[in-house]
């Protein structure tokens, strides 16, 4: 199913997931994929290297220390707002239920995906949602 190269090189992803081992294997295989990737534990460390880091993409797990996946998006995509840029959004969660996946969609996430990940799944969502071609998309900027 995702058999075609999708590249994310370039691409500035923001990862939080309150796992280390999530976040360190997520680190690992998109800075391997040529992607600058900051991954954090909560919302409130998100919402603090947000600014700086000016992500263009968000993976973030539901359940938080701090809050909910749900909540922290709009303040993240009001955040990107500011600098004039969207941001889409993946929703990574161990909650498979069909009401758990609707609830993630109306919340405003792009993409609904269950643990354990299917890491070949989440590059080709990655790289769908930000409009990378396969393997030419350089820098982070999306080709015509």
């Amino acid at each position: 199913m995702y058999t075609q190269s999708m590249s994310v090189k370039g691409i500035r992803l923001l990862v939080v997931d309150d796992d280390a081992d999530t976040r360190q294997i997520l680190n690992i295989l998109f800075e391997l994929e040529g992607a600058k990737v900051i991954a954090v534990a909560s919302a409130s460390e998100a919402l603090e290297v947000i600014s700086q880091f000016k992500p263009d993409i968000l993976i973030s797990d539901i359940y938080l220390p701090d809050e909910y996946g749900y909540s922290l998006l709009p303040k993240v995509r009001a955040l990107m707002a500011v600098q004039g840029k969207e941001i889409p959004a993946i929703a990574l969660t161990g909650s498979a239920r069909e009401e758990d996946r609707i609830y993630a969609f109306a919340s405003g996430f792009q993409t609904h995906l269950c643990k354990p990940i299917n890491l070949d799944e989440l590059v080709y969502e990655v790289a769908s949602l930000t409009k990378c071609k396969p393997a030419i998309c350089f820098a982070g900027q999306p080709t015509s």
